[in-house]
């Protein structure tokens, strides 16, 4: 009789609770008698699983969680896709019980949490502690997290700030603004298996630049070299593109040249998504204090009590093309 058939008796005996290859044998003795095919198929899938079962962590995502392909069959079926920031623990969770598909880790957190005029002083330590904070808390939401300024001026540093984000942050995602001339750092980011969100359209980093925020692409040059942009990053290997403070009329054209999702901010209805800053559906952002209210912001507390009821309302609305109405539209 081979010696794994003697010893395999002993998964029977009362109280046994390991796998028998992890209790009669070691490393060693396993992978020889694998090589030698002494061990049968059967045995050696027992053993796998066990190992595999034992390394899981108790913080496991469940089988419906977001991921790429998900999105992507989202676009597809013509099914919106509700996206929400989001900064800690606390408005993670209920962000994810309320629906929401993706959840960005934004270096908006620079005005609304930090205090600060523009998002150019955000780290990427900064956005490593908030990914931090949030990727625990989300059983099914996507987690994309945001490159923040000049952290991706070349090919290397957006690939190590990018290692941060997602092997300290727990991001899936990470998101960079730019046209046709961050393709390089795209298509370099893609190749080693980081997905990549393109940002178009206003680009805040760029605040010192060009001034003011304000709408991008209204006279028709500028609108076909966001169009050819968005074909580009795409080209690069872009997963996900995000048009921000963008005419309705271009961000449906983009969307309908795409192949991957759009994602909308002040981009009109015909998107395949939409996307807020959590403060601003709440009220509660600064800006909105000092009566600063971008044309897209729409306040959910307003009809709703609680905040995760103002959460639900909007994700409500996203999915059923409610939200965005005319008036929040360019």
């Amino acid at each position: 009789m081979p010696w794994w058939a003697a010893r395999r008796t002993s998964i029977s005996m009362p109280g046994a609770c390991l796998s028998w290859a992890a209790q009669v044998i070691s490393q060693q003795d396993y992978r020889h008698a694998t090589e030698s095919n002494a061990v049968p198929a059967a045995a050696v899938r027992r053993r796998r699983s066990w190992r595999m079962g034992a390394g899981m962590s108790a913080t496991a995502k469940p089988s419906n969680a977001v991921q790429v392909s998900e999105l992507r069959r989202m676009r597809e079926a013509g099914e919106k896709i509700a996206c929400l920031t989001a900064y800690d623990a606390s408005f993670a969770l209920i962000e994810d019980r309320a629906g929401v598909d993706v959840v960005l880790i934004g270096d908006s957190l620079g005005m609304v949490i930090q205090g600060r005029g523009t998002t150019t002083p955000v780290t990427v330590a900064d956005i490593e502690y908030h990914s931090r904070c949030v990727a625990p808390h989300l059983q099914r939401a996507f987690l994309v997290a945001d490159l923040p300024f000049l952290s991706f001026a070349t090919r290397e540093r957006a690939l190590d700030a990018s290692q941060r984000l997602m092997q300290g942050g727990g991001a899936k995602m990470v998101k960079l603004e730019g046209g046709r001339e961050q393709a390089d750092i795209v298509e370099y980011l893609s190749v080693r298996g980081v997905p990549v969100c393109a940002h178009l359209g206003l680009q805040p980093q760029l605040i010192h630049k060009v001034g003011a925020f304000k709408v991008a692409g209204r006279e028709d040059a500028q609108a076909e070299a966001m169009l050819h942009d968005a074909r580009v990053l795409e080209a690069a290997g872009a997963d996900l593109l995000l048009l921000e403070c963008v005419p309705a009329a271009l961000a449906k054209r983009i969307t309908e040249a795409a192949h991957v999702p759009v994602i909308g901010i002040g981009a009109g209805p015909d998107v395949s998504g939409q996307i807020l800053v959590l403060y601003d559906i709440l009220g509660i952002s600064p800006a909105l204090s000092h009566g600063r209210v971008p044309r897209f912001v729409k306040n959910y507390m307003n009809d709703s009590a609680t905040v995760e009821a103002a959460i639900r309302a909007y994700v409500a609305e996203v999915k059923s093309g409610a939200y965005p109405a005319p008036e929040h539209c360019f």
